[in-house]
C-alpha cells in the first residue's frame, strides 16, 4: 500500500492537482467553521455591495476615544474619492478641447489633474458645442472649489425630554477611531451579491454542493458504466449485443440535450442537488461503458482468468477476483474524469435555469445564473459576482485533470518514463 501510495504521488502531475483540490476542498469544510450561518441569508440591502471592510457609522460616532493624525496625503486622498471617473472624463474633455495633448492628461493621478484645471480653465472661454456642455463645466469647476472646504461635522442627537437635538461632539477632518473599537464591522472579501449575500460564504457553500454533485453523479455513471462495460467485455455474444445496441443510442443522442429534456421534465420544486446529480449520472454512462468494455476484452481469455473458469469458479467471483482488479486504476482515472463533467455539466444545467431548486441550496452554476442570466453582473461591472465562480469552476476542472493525467503516467505502460 506504501509503494503505491508513493507511486500515485510521485508525479509532479498529480500532486500539484491533488494540492490545488485539497485545497478547494478544505476550504468548504473549515471556512463555514469560522464564519456560520446560512449562506444566502440577505446581509445587505444593496446590490453588489463591493469587496471591502464596512463599519457601522452610527457605531464609530458613539465610540468613546477619538484619536488625532495628520497624514500628509489624507487631503489629497479625500479630494480624490470625491472627484468620480465622470468628473475626471469631463475635465479631460475639456482640456483636450482647449488644445492639450491628450497623453499628457494623467486622470489618475489627482494632483496633476487638478493642476491643470486650476492652470487652464477660464469661465470666458466658450468650449462645448452646446449649452448643456458649457453649464456642466462650469457645474464642475463649483464642485472643484467645494472640494477643498474641510469645515468640522456637529453631531446633534435627539433629546426627548427637551424636545430639542442637543450637540453630542464635534467631528473634524483629522479625528480617527480604531476599527477594533467600532461593535459593528464586517469584513467581505468578494463584497455581497445581487441579493446582498454575503459572496465569498455563497461561493464556499456553493462548492460544496457541486462537488457533492460531481461525486453523486460520478459514482452513478462510474458504477452502471463498470457494470455494463463488466458484463459486455466479459460475457460477449447476446449480451454484448444488446449492452452495446443501448450504449450506442445513447452515443447517437447528444448527451447534454437528453440531460436538459430529462431536467425540463422534473418540476422545479422537486430538482434538487441529488436528484440533479443522480439525472447527470445517468446520462453519463455511455463512454465509461465503452471504455471498460475494451479493457475487459482484452483481458477476458488471459492465462489467469481461463484457470478460473476450468477451476468452476463463478462468473461475480472471475469478474471481481480476476478482471476487475487490472482495471481498477482505470475505473478510477474514469471515475475522477466523471466528477468533473458532472461539475461542468450542472454549471451548463443551471445556467439554462434547469438546475437545483434556488431556494435552500447554491451550486457554483446556480450563482453563476444568478449574477450573469438574471442580474447582469458583467454588465454592471460587479465582476466579484462572476469571476471567482468561474476560477474555482477552472480550478476544479484543471485539478482533476491534472491527477488523471498523473495517473495515467503511473498506469499507462507506454507513457511511463
Amino acid at each position: 500500500m506504501k509503494n503505491t501510495l508513493r507511486q500515485v504521488f510521485r508525479p509532479g502531475k498529480f500532486l500539484a492537482g491533488f494540492i490545488i483540490f485539497a485545497f478547494i476542498l478544505l476550504l468548504t469544510v473549515l471556512y463555514p467553521l469560522f464564519n456560520p450561518g446560512d449562506p444566502l441569508a440577505m446581509i445587505g440591502l444593496n446590490n453588489f455591495t463591493k469587496p471591502g471592510t464596512y463599519v457601522s457609522v452610527y457605531d464609530s460616532l458613539n465610540v468613546n476615544r477619538t484619536f488625532v493624525f495628520k497624514l500628509p496625503d489624507a487631503a489629497e486622498k479625500r479630494i480624490g474619492s470625491k472627484l468620480f471617473p465622470e468628473d475626471r472624463e469631463t475635465i479631460k474633455d475639456y482640456l483636450t478641447r482647449l488644445g492639450l495633448p491628450e497623453d499628457s492628461i494623467d486622470i489618475d493621478d489627482t494632483h496633476d489633474l487638478m493642476a491643470l484645471w486650476w492652470n487652464n480653465y477660464d469661465p470666458a472661454n466658450q468650449i462645448g458645442k452646446t449649452i448643456a456642455e458649457r453649464r456642466a463645466y462650469t457645474a464642475l469647476d463649483n464642485k472643484l472649489a467645494g472640494i477643498f472646504v474641510s469645515e468640522d461635522l456637529e453631531v446633534l442627537q435627539y433629546d426627548p425630554g427637551t424636545d430639542e437635538y442637543v450637540r453630542k461632539k464635534m467631528v473634524t477632518e483629522n479625528d480617527y477611531v480604531n476599527v477594533g473599537d467600532v461593535a459593528n464591522t464586517i469584513w467581505l472579501p468578494l463584497g455581497t451579491d445581487n441579493f446582498g449575500a454575503d459572496m465569498l460564504k455563497k461561493l464556499v457553500s456553493a462548492i460544496g454542493t457541486s462537488l457533492l454533485i460531481g461525486l453523486i453523479a460520478g459514482v452513478v455513471a462510474t458504477m452502471i458504466g463498470l457494470l455494463l462495460g463488466l458484463l459486455a467485455g466479459y460475457l460477449g455474444g447476446i449480451a454484448d449485443d444488446v449492452i452495446m445496441f443501448f450504449t450506442n443510442l445513447f452515443t447517437v443522442i447528444p448527451g447534454f440535450i437528453l440531460l436538459i429534456l430529462i431536467s425540463y421534465s422534473i418540476d422545479q420544486s422537486r430538482r434538487g442537488a441529488t436528484t440533479v446529480a443522480i439525472v447527470i449520472g445517468l446520462t453519463s454512462w455511455v463512454w465509461t461503458t465503452r471504455s471498460v468494455r475494451a479493457q475487459v476484452i482484452s483481458l477476458r481469455n488471459r492465462d489467469h482468468v481461463n484457470l478460473s473458469k476450468l477451476s468452476g469458479h463463478s462468473l461475480p467471483r472471475i469478474v471481481v477476483g480476476d478482471i476487475l482488479p487490472y482495471i481498477a486504476s482505470y475505473v478510477v482515472m474514469a471515475f475522477i474524469l466523471q466528477i468533473s463533467s458532472a461539475i461542468l455539466a450542472e454549471a451548463g444545467l443551471s445556467m439554462l435555469g434547469l438546475g437545483p431548486k434556488t431556494t435552500d441550496t447554491a451550486t457554483l452554476g446556480l450563482v453563476m445564473e444568478w449574477s450573469i442570466m438574471k442580474s447582469a453582473a458583467h454588465i454592471s461591472g460587479a465582476w466579484w459576482a462572476y469571476y471567482p465562480v468561474i476560477i474555482v469552476i477552472a480550478l476544479i476542472s484543471f485539478s482533476l485533470n491534472l491527477m488523471n493525467t498523473g495517473l495515467d503516467q503511473i498506469f499507462n505502460p507506454q507513457l511511463r518514463d
